[in-house]
């Protein structure tokens, strides 16, 4: 099989992996026998809009070479077409990819595994969330944590992991408990104070935290993670533990399924794959089989 499919690159990912491993992908993928050409962008939006037209043109393949980020932008640009994606993860988080057993900061090893695939199977079926006409692979996230991503977003200076800290500490000193109203399906309205909720596609956000650690990406369901109030030092004892999944053991934790999810609490953003999604109330949605991924584990 030879066709034409398209790379599409943050060059920044990752520190600058991005630049650098786009080659190491690029080769695999012509010497088995693939015309490949790269978009660039000169930001989110002129990237996502060269996607789309890749897409449009009848690209055989989306390929995202970078981080969550970008993966989040070429999701937006196939999910719910006839156009698979590859995943080449080289970011900081790549939670994604994690989410879907593809290999990690190994280029030339996802590339193969994406030439496998299209020239066998053309990919496997996995489902996406969608808020509104925005999709997500991974974790919808609103309280406590999308909190602290609010507090880091307006902190002046470099970003990077120590703003991240900063932040965290001065939203665990003013840690209280947010009364949620909180609607699965067709069910009642149930009011909780939580810490957290987050509503899973994917297992992890924020780089291998694994708040939803038993979601799957093709049953159709929402994995829903709520994290009940807690104070300072009960939180600082549980959140070491999402790391390994080991959380949902916590009384102060329960999980529900649900495909769909609708969230309320005043002065709470909502952020998936990262990136925000505006205020709560957010409903957010399951659709199965949105994205045909190439070389996905099973």
């Amino acid at each position: 099989m030879t066709c034409d499919i398209t790379l599409f690159v943050n060059p920044r990912a990752g520190r600058g992996r991005g630049a650098r491993e786009t080659q190491p992908a690029a080769r695999t993928l012509r010497e088995a026998g693939f015309a490949v050409r790269t978009v660039l962008g000169e930001d989110a939006a002129d990237a996502l809009r060269r996607a789309r037209a890749a897409v449009a043109a009848g690209t055989g393949a989306l390929v995202a070479v970078g981080g969550d980020g970008l993966v989040s932008l070429a999701l937006q640009a196939v999910a719910g077409t006839d156009t698979p994606l590859g995943v080449v993860a080289v970011g900081t988080g790549n939670d994604f990819a994690r989410a879907t057993g593809m290999p990690v900061r190994a280029p030339a090893a996802a590339a193969a595994r994406i030439a496998h695939a299209l020239k066998e199977d053309g990919g496997r079926p996995v489902d996406l969330g969608q808020v509104g006409e925005t999709y997500f692979g991974t974790v919808l996230a609103s309280g406590f944590d999308s909190r602290v991503t609010d507090r880091a977003n307006r902190m002046r200076g470099p970003r990077g992991r120590l703003t991240y800290d900063l932040a965290l500490l001065a939203e665990l000193a003013a840690l209280r408990p947010i009364p949620y109203r909180i609607r699965l399906d067709d069910g009642p309205v149930h009011e909780v104070e939580a810490t957290l909720v987050a509503v899973g596609n994917g297992g992890s956000y924020g780089g291998g935290m694994r708040i939803c650690p038993d979601a799957r990406l093709d049953d159709g369901l929402f994995d829903v993670t709520v994290v009940g109030a807690c104070g300072r030092g009960e939180l600082l004892r549980v959140f070491p533990r999402v790391y390994r999944g080991a959380h949902l053991t916590h009384p102060k934790v329960s999980v529900h399924r649900a495909a769909r999810v609708t969230l309320e609490a005043a002065g709470v953003t909502g952020y998936a794959d990262g990136e925000p999604l505006g205020a709560l109330p957010l409903t957010a949605r399951s659709v199965p089989g949105a994205v045909r991924l190439l070389g996905a584990g099973r």
